[in-house]
């Protein structure tokens, strides 16, 4: 189930792209996967990624604790006589807790994943919503799943903190590898051009932190004349990190732009030399692994679950999530420079290697199996 899954079947970004490829790898294994999506009308498609998509009508905003007739209908009658298993994705969701409600009245197992980890920053945003979410419903919604999938082994010890015992199922996302440009279009530019560093993600200062890397980039904006482009669809913060550049006097180097949806992500990051995400929280880091895959230098969180294959590979950096550790990292990847060709081939091989979505599902199916049994 997501809920605001494109009912073409394209997914565009983030949790999206997630879904379409762990439905894709399942599929590629030899697995029946549907994804569950509400829009304005009822649709059933078979995807070319051999998954198919049911999108149900729904009337009212998707925001509430009720789901669309027909899905629930569809619970029933399609579900629970096939003994499925059910992958509820999203967090902090009346929409989810109304399907676990749902299927749990039929009798269908289902595994939470919330793609985020459950942080102290991700309640200190709305205190006083979230923590009264989490002891009403969250916390219910998790302690009768089969097993939260997580994204990183720390995602489930935060889990335990706050008094869960529902069995973790670590994972990690993955590459279509149809999806990778070739080796041979990438390219790499002379040393004595400026660098050019990119973010690429939504503008949400409290979680993905771009106003992290915006004060750190002031502190280093005479090194080599390098460049700063933030892209990504505004959550409401564009308009304070465009005021911090100019308080900073940065403007001449920092660029924000709109997400550019006609083009893949690994295309847009070539474009560039480094990429940083350097979040507060993160579940994995997809964009990071686009730029893996674009063969780029990248700094990352150390709280991203992709930080163990970046140091893995030999690709870049994982710093702590302030701007004392990301001006340390920048600065630490541009004395580097001559050596940025060889770490981005590097992290390119890690992750075709490790990180494609039939190898990942492959293993998943052991745990889902057992689950379902």
């Amino acid at each position: 189930l997501l809920r605001h899954c494109p009912a073409d079947g394209n997914p565009l970004n983030g949790t999206r792209v997630a879904v379409a490829g762990l439905a894709s790898g399942l599929a590629e294994n030899g697995v029946r996967a549907t994804v569950l999506c509400e829009g304005d009308a009822r649709r059933s498609l078979n995807g070319a990624q051999g998954y198919a998509v049911e999108c149900f009508e729904q009337r009212g905003p998707r925001g509430r604790f009720s789901l669309a007739p027909g899905l629930a209908d569809y619970v029933a009658a399609q579900l629970a006589p096939r003994n499925a298993l059910c992958l509820l994705n999203g967090m902090f969701h009346p929409g989810v807790y109304a399907m676990s409600r749902c299927l749990r009245r039929h009798g269908v197992r289902y595994v939470a994943v919330p793609h985020d980890p459950y942080e102290p920053e991700v309640f200190r945003h709305n205190a006083h919503l979230k923590w009264p979410y989490w002891y009403l419903f969250e916390r219910r919604m998790l302690a009768q799943a089969g097993a939260v999938q997580v994204l990183d082994a720390r995602h489930g010890e935060r889990l335990r903190r706050l008094g869960l015992r529902t069995p973790v199922i670590e994972t990690e996302n993955g590459v279509d590898p149809e999806c990778v440009p070739s080796e041979s279009r990438l390219r790499w530019r002379g040393a004595g051009s400026p660098a050019r560093i990119a973010f690429l993600g939504r503008l949400d200062a409290h979680n993905k932190g771009p106003d992290l890397l915006l004060e750190a980039f002031a502190r280093l904006r005479t090194r080599e004349g390098a460049r700063l482009t933030l892209q990504g669809p505004d959550w409401g913060d564009r308009a304070a990190l465009e005021r911090q550049a100019r308080r900073a006097g940065i403007t001449d180097a920092v660029e924000l732009l709109a997400p550019d949806y006609a083009r893949a992500s690994p295309e847009i990051l070539a474009a560039h030399d480094l990429f940083c995400l350097p979040s507060r929280f993160e579940g994995f880091g997809l964009a990071a692994l686009e730029a893996m895959l674009a063969a780029r230098v990248l700094l990352v969180s150390e709280r991203a679950g992709i930080a163990r294959h970046v140091v893995a590979s030999g690709c870049g950096v994982a710093v702590a999530p302030t701007v004392e550790g990301v001006r340390g990292g920048l600065a630490a990847l541009l004395r580097r420079r001559t050596n940025w060709r060889e770490m981005g081939l590097a992290g390119r091989r890690h992750a075709l290697e490790h990180l494609r979505w039939s190898r990942i599902t492959a293993e998943l199916l052991h745990a889902y199996r057992g689950l379902a049994a």
